[in-house]
């Protein structure tokens, strides 16, 4: 019985060391790069002007939203009218909201490629 209790016992404290570990994963900042269209004109998803990064995992495209001032950004211009794209790579802290995936940049962590 004790046997199975000190089983017990250090399961429980490997799976919170684990989950700790992955909570710490979540708010390291990393670098993605991908294709920025905007939200509302090209993919249709937003109600108002929102810089998305398309980014290219295996074998399927996945969008983070780019936490940031929408069209008020001096990057925005190069994908808005509807159909228009950049190069982009976006530094910030990843995060996910009502199924999407967000990325909140830090200071000048957005930088268009050209």
């Amino acid at each position: 019985m004790r046997t199975a209790v000190k089983a017990c016992l250090s399961l429980a404290v490997v799976l919170g060391f684990l989950a700790l570990a992955q909570a710490d994963d979540k708010d390291k900042e990393k670098t993605i790069k991908g294709t920025m269209v905007c939200g509302k004109c090209t993919l249709a998803v937003c109600a108002k002007c929102t810089n998305v990064l398309k980014v290219k995992e295996g074998d399927k495209t996945v969008e983070y939203f780019i936490e940031d001032k929408g069209n008020k950004e001096k990057y925005h211009k190069a994908v808005c009218p509807p159909n228009s794209e950049q190069d982009a790579e976006v530094t910030g802290t990843v995060s996910e909201k009502d199924g999407k995936k967000w990325i909140k940049p830090k200071k000048d962590g957005v930088k268009v490629v050209k």
